[in-house]
Formats: structure tokens, C-alpha cells, sequence
């Protein structure tokens, strides 16, 4: 076994280790649920997480509103107070209003923000790095970047990542990039701290010096992927690998089953009887056939 490296320090990890990218519970209806976002944060904060993440891909962010948004952040900062960090999606393909929601973010209650690249648009590393530092000057909260060019169509390069490293309020990433040299690269020339966007990297980017994950997997088996980091920090590494490797056949039906992580987690947490409801359009619910599926493995994660 081999000594455990890292610390619980805030530096560290600015918004905690074990980060749920939450659900937004929907009613039948389809009209925002804050009861249901409540009980489910409530739960998550129980069973593990060290911090929550609002209003991200998971989150639905693209079919909220902006109204929406801030109510969520309050009523989930009512449930969990000052337990835990609560970090706000305000990421969109417009500088002034991820701006503006920025300012919404703050006045809400958040205490740090994600910012995805502005997706469609496309714009060079020149103006991405402009769009990034506007935002961060705009507020006093701490900053982490979203890099996942799959779905934004534009990476945050890695030099790119190195410059902005050096605003005192861009602290960390969430990374789906998928370039594993890449991030070690940005890991070993700057102090951002860096969480796994890809459950199948948790175990591996915390074992190079990431500070820990934000996940979708999380809504629904917070503990056992919080295990994983627990393991490894207690200088258990085999252990830390069989945990990840008992979780790994949800996460493969949650986020490689050619649909959304959103809809498994909310088909898995609906079938469990938590706090979920609809997605709203253009996705559409998961069936009754991959609903089990998922209950299945989920079953057997917890018998293991």
C-alpha cells in the first residue's frame, strides 16, 4: 500500500472532493419541483457529497430559466446550508448573459461557478480566454472551467488553461476533455484544481493530483463512488481500484448507453423513488426496458 497523498485542504480542493452535477427534479407537469430539489440535495449532502453542482449539463441548464436558476440555488442553499459548497452553471454561448447570470449566481447564494465554453459559435483560443476572464472579473466568486469539446464543439488547449490558471478567481476545471496528457500537463505547471467531468477517470486524474470528480453517476450512488476517493486516501489503493472498478458497469449504462446522462439518472432516481420527474424536450425519457437495466446494476453495485 502506498502512503496517502492527498490533503482535504480548501486549496486543494476548492469545492470539495466528491461533487454531485445534480439533477433539476421537474414535476409531473414539467414546472420546476424546489420541494423535490430540496429532499434530493438533502440526500446526496447525507449520503457523501461534499459539494453540489446546479444548473449544469446534468442540470438541464439549456431548458431552464434564468429565473429558474436563482430559485434553485436558494432553495437548495436553504436545505443544505453551509454544509457543503454549492456551485452554479452559468454557462451559455453569450458572454453577457453567462455574465449576468453569473451576478444572478452570486446573489442567490452560490459559492463558486462553472462556466462551459461558449458552444455553437466556435470562438478562437484568443476570444475563449477573453470570454472566461470577462466572467470571472464580473463577481467575486471562484471560478472552475468546463472543457467537453464534445458537446461545445471547442477545447479549452491546454496553454490556454496555463494563462488563465493565472487569474486569482479561475481555480479549478472540470474535465471531459478526454486528453489524460493534457490535463497532467496543466496539473504539473499550474495550482488549478482539477475534477474528473468522466467517471471513468475518477480514480485516475485523483490518482495524478486531481482534487476529485463531479459526477452524474452521483445522484444516484453518491457513497460508492465516494468510496473510491476514501480508499485511495487511506492508502488503499487496491481497494480504491476494485471500487471503481465494482461501479464501473453503471457508469457504463448511465454514460455510454447512447443516451444522455441526464435521462439515466433521472429514469434510475424516478425508479428508486427520489426526487426527479420528466426531462424536458427536445430529450425524452428513458423506456421501461433501460429503466430496469439500470435498476439492476444498480442493485448489484449495492450487493457488492
Amino acid at each position: 500500500m502506498t502512503t496517502a497523498r492527498h490533503s482535504a485542504t480548501p486549496s486543494a480542493a476548492p469545492f470539495g472532493r466528491a461533487l454531485c452535477a445534480m439533477i433539476t427534479p421537474f414535476g409531473d407537469a414539467g414546472a420546476l419541483d424546489l420541494d423535490g430539489a430540496q429532499r434530493l440535495a438533502e440526500r446526496l449532502v447525507t449520503d457523501g457529497c461534499d459539494g453540489l453542482v446546479l444548473s449544469g449539463t446534468t442540470g438541464e441548464a439549456p431548458t431552464t430559466t434564468d429565473a429558474e436558476k436563482a430559485a434553485l440555488i436558494t432553495a437548495v442553499r436553504e436545505a443544505v446550508g453551509d454544509r457543503v459548497p454549492i456551485v452554479a452553471g452559468v454557462g451559455t454561448f453569450d458572454t453577457r448573459h453567462t455574465v449576468e447570470l453569473a451576478l444572478a449566481a452570486e446573489k442567490a447564494g452560490a459559492d463558486g461557478l462553472l462556466v462551459v465554453s461558449p458552444y455553437y459559435s466556435k470562438p478562437p483560443q484568443d476570444a475563449l480566454e477573453e470570454h472566461f476572464r470577462q466572467v470571472a472579473d464580473a463577481s467575486g466568486l471562484p471560478v472552475a472551467l468546463y472543457d467537453i469539446p464534445g458537446r461545445t464543439g471547442t477545447r479549452i488547449e491546454p496553454d490556454t488553461m496555463i494563462r488563465l490558471a493565472e487569474h486569482p478567481r479561475i481555480v479549478a476545471v472540470k474535465d471531459c476533455s478526454y486528453d489524460f496528457l493534457g490535463a497532467q500537463k496543466v496539473l504539473s505547471r499550474t495550482e488549478l484544481a482539477y475534477y474528473a467531468g468522466c467517471e471513468e477517470h475518477n480514480l485516475a486524474l485523483y490518482a495524478v493530483g486531481g482534487a476529485g470528480y463531479i459526477s452524474t453517476v452521483a445522484n444516484a450512488a453518491p457513497a460508492r463512488l465516494r468510496a473510491v476517493l476514501d480508499a485511495f486516501d487511506a492508502g488503499d489503493t487496491a481497494e480504491a481500484a476494485r471500487l471503481q472498478q465494482r461501479a464501473t458497469p453503471l457508469i457504463e449504462l448511465m454514460m455510454s448507453s447512447g443516451l444522455p446522462g441526464t435521462v439515466t439518472a433521472k429514469a434510475l432516481l424516478n425508479a428508486l423513488g427520489l426526487p426527479a420527474g420528466p426531462v424536458r424536450a427536445p430529450l425524452r425519457p428513458a423506456g421501461r426496458e433501460t429503466a430496469d437495466g439500470l435498476l439492476a446494476e444498480y442493485e448489484r453495485l449495492l450487493a457488492g
